[in-house]
């Protein structure tokens, strides 16, 4: 078996501990730099009461704790499925290197886990949209923008 193999079953594993212990659909995900695993996840929704609990979300919380850090740069992401568009994000945003994944969106979809309204979605014009968007308050908005962008000591992430 090969590193990779043996993180994905990880991964594998950690979807089906959530099962077991009822917390929430059967994904799961490691995080591993330097051939070590970092931070691990497995779905939490219903436990959690959060639909931002996914295994992927889970993780990457979990990494950023115990590596004391908000990227994480020269991770590896193992996830027992393709991410879905939000944890997509999150994993761009946290900077992770590489994506592995077992099965993809098709095969979630196929058991009730169908994202492609949200990609369909994305590639909409705001006005649309199934979901309103209205901009409002902007004039209050920039002014805390603004007093970010003229501080000293601010951290870019």
């Amino acid at each position: 078996m090969t590193q990779e193999e043996k993180f994905m079953k990880a991964a594998i594993d950690m979807a089906a501990k959530g099962i077991e212990n009822g917390e929430g659909g059967p994904f799961g995900c490691v995080i591993v730099k330097d051939g070590v695993i970092v931070g691990r996840g497995n779905n939490r929704v219903i436990a959690d009461s959060d639909p931002t609990a996914h295994a992927e979300i889970v993780a990457i919380r979990d990494a950023c704790k115990n590596l004391d850090h908000f990227h994480l740069t020269d991770c590896e992401i193992y996830a027992s499925c393709e991410p879905c568009p939000m944890c997509l994000g999150a994993i761009y945003w946290a900077r992770i290197k590489t994506i592995y994944y077992a099965s993809d969106r098709y095969d979630a979809a196929g058991i009730g886990f169908d994202d492609s309204f949200i990609y369909h979605e994305m590639n909409n014009d705001f006005a649309n949209r199934k979901i309103p968007m209205i901009a409002l308050g902007k004039e209050d908005a920039m002014k805390v923008f603004n007093e970010w962008k003229n501080k000293n000591n601010a951290s870019l992430y």
